[in-house]
């Protein structure tokens, strides 16, 4: 009877669930049972790619991010309430373990995913956190914090490589690691080997201003929106405006939302979709010159995967995205502004000057090992 492995990504955005894309595929085609838990957006996502696939409800965390930069004291403002949901989460996940018979778990960041019955691994790649300014001193408090949480999990994964270049910086690699880290090297669901065709009808209940553009990668520019709300829809508004004045630039804006199904032509030189699949996302960002996107870590794996040059705009007040993109401006592998600063035609203008980085694709063997190694540990 094959192992039955539950995977949990967390409900910041969406990259924890794109970024548990391959490790599903890889243990689905290495005959493992395989269990989706998520919530909203990333439950919405994992639906889609997984038809069929068993699913369950696990409430996420709900946190929302300000409307300013001030990231720190929202986030100790709504510190209780992430308090109860880890609490919450915790005690649920004895009772999935004991109906669903798991013999294995793997939690993308969310804290409260283990426990004593069965092998819990963890997934991060911020072993340490990033506090701006005044507030720096926290980091080796809240470090040796999360270094405690961590070693309660049989191991932790970190989604990057161990030596240089590396994609995380300081995030893994400033701080000696737990003693049951280990890295599983780049995660990505995309390939430079992908044979995409459009397809006759599209998948979208179609909300139009006018018919759409008849192939997805015939684009100069692809806006990539992602991230916790307000924030996405704020930047969302700005490169609207500001794309469907270049009208020299044909450019295909991505909403990030799996939950909605719209596909509209704003203008002449813009269209907009709410969502894509996979494999199409992948030919897009393969076809499409340039892409401009947020700052999260899973886009970043997945553009060094695919060897793309990008354009890229952390979120306002996400320290660990304001970190990286000083470290890849700093290296001259991408071009970034802040959003307050966001100027697409300087964008466009300067994003030549800047190489991108290629890394390996996803390693699936030393997954497999250690998925093999986590469940031994278990018998």
């Amino acid at each position: 009877m094959p192992k039955r492995i539950l995977i949990c990504p967390l409900d910041w955005g969406i990259g924890h669930a794109t970024r548990s894309l391959p490790i599903i595929r890889l243990l689905l085609k290495a005959d493992f049972d395989v269990i989706i838990a998520a919530d909203k957006r990333p439950y919405a996502l994992l639906e889609r790619e997984f038809p069929g696939q068993k699913m369950i409800r696990l409430p996420g965390y709900d946190i929302t991010y300000p409307h300013d930069s001030n990231m720190v004291v929202k986030m100790i403002q709504q510190t209780p309430r992430l308090i109860s949901r880890i609490i919450k989460e915790h005690r649920a996940l004895s009772r999935i373990i004991e109906r669903y018979k798991i013999d294995l778990v793997i939690s993308d960041a969310r804290f409260g995913l283990w426990t004593k019955q069965v092998p819990c691994v963890y997934m991060t790649h911020q072993v340490m956190v990033k506090f701006p300014g005044r507030f720096r001193c926290l980091e080796s408090i809240f470090y040796r914090l999360h270094k405690c949480l961590i070693n309660r999990y049989t191991e932790c994964w970190i989604p990057d490589v161990e030596g240089e270049p590396n994609l995380s910086g300081d995030l893994s690699h400033k701080y000696p690691l737990p003693r049951n880290a280990h890295f599983i090297g780049q995660l990505s669901r995309f390939t430079k080997n992908v044979n995409y065709q459009e397809p006759q009808k599209k998948g979208f209940q179609e909300q139009q201003a006018s018919p759409p553009a008849d192939n997805i990668t015939n684009y100069d520019l692809l806006i990539l929106l992602s991230g916790p709300e307000p924030q996405r829809t704020i930047f969302e508004k700005t490169v609207i405006d500001q794309a469907m004045k270049l009208t020299s630039f044909k450019t295909l804006i991505l909403q990030g939302k799996s939950e909605c199904s719209q596909d509209v032509m704003l203008s002449e030189n813009v269209r907009m979709l709410s969502h894509l699949p996979a494999d199409e996302l992948n030919a897009a960002i393969l076809a499409i010159p340039l892409v401009l996107a947020r700052l999260g870590h899973t886009t970043i794996m997945d553009l060094s995967v695919l060897g793309k040059k990008a354009i890229l705009v952390p979120t306002p007040g996400q320290t660990e995205q304001e970190y990286l993109a000083e470290k890849y401006k700093e290296e001259r592998f991408f071009y970034s502004e802040t959003q307050d600063d966001f100027d697409l035609q300087r964008m466009l203008d300067r994003a030549t000057e800047y190489t991108g980085v290629e890394m390996h694709e996803v390693d699936e063997e030393a997954i497999l090992k250690r998925t093999q190694s986590v469940l031994i540990l278990g018998e």
